[in-house]
């Protein structure tokens, strides 16, 4: 059967409305919503990096990967151009991800420190991860529009996940933006004035199922892991908090 095709604003918010996570990860794969986005993804995946030049690149958009009942989601940005792009899992084959998945085994939600390429054998322990954006987009940032085009998709991941999630973790203020507002349309009650992203940052919101916790980190980016803005016992802090929390 072939799988439906969101070329509109409208498309996603319609396709993503009642999918189910199967479903959800399907179409996303397909979308072709946002021009710019399109356009670069595509054309870094036929120009290539020299260093991957005889790879396949993927060259789609990135579905959430992980545990399908997760207690623990992180969200982040969008896919690196030569990362998931290239490889066709979230965070995988870049410096960022090399960052969070070895944080993620040091805390016991992995069953291996790395994440190379679709197939190298990796396990999250009741974790699932997203991109906020879906596609690579050029120089990292997203237009706001492509941001708001993008966002059914991560709602209704979050509201098919919400029932069983006890912790959301959020790498960088965009990751941040994207999981209030789409725990904000889930039915989650968020406080007044709006919670402020920080780094360890923890914000307990109720829901009709019970309750969940928003976590704030730093983004495991070459930026903030360089200049020492970031570090690994940092990071580490957060995510065992997170897995505290899963594990309730």
């Amino acid at each position: 059967m072939s799988v439906p095709v969101a070329r509109t604003a409208g498309g996603v918010a319609r396709l993503a409305a009642r999918a189910t996570l199967e479903e959800l990860d399907e179409r996303i794969c397909e979308c072709r919503a946002c021009p710019r986005l399109v356009s670069w993804r595509e054309q870094v995946a036929r120009e290539k990096r020299a260093a991957y030049a005889g790879e396949t690149y993927w060259g789609r958009p990135i579905p959430g990967w992980g545990d399908p009942s997760p207690g623990v989601l992180i969200v982040g940005l969008a896919p690196a151009a030569h990362g998931a792009n290239r490889t066709g899992r979230v965070f995988t084959g870049d410096r960022s991800g090399d960052w969070l998945f070895a944080s993620l085994h040091r805390v016991g939600l992995a069953n291996q420190p790395t994440s190379t390429h679709a197939d190298d054998g990796l396990r999250l322990f009741r974790t699932r991860v997203v991109a906020a954006v879906r596609c690579a987009p050029p120089l990292n940032k997203p237009t706001t529009g492509e941001r708001d085009t993008c966002a059914p998709w991560v709602d209704r991941e979050v509201s098919l996940l919400l029932p069983g999630l006890r912790a959301v973790v959020c790498l960088g203020g965009f990751g941040w933006d994207a999981a209030l507002r789409a725990l904000s349309a889930a039915g989650v009650s968020i406080p007044r004035p709006r919670p402020r992203f920080g780094h360890a940052a923890e914000v307990p919101l109720i829901h009709s199922s019970g309750r969940v916790t928003l976590l704030g980190c730093y983004h495991p980016s070459q930026q903030n892991t360089f200049t020492g803005r970031l570090t690994e016992p940092m990071l580490d802090a957060v995510l065992t908090r997170a897995a505290e929390l899963g594990s309730l």
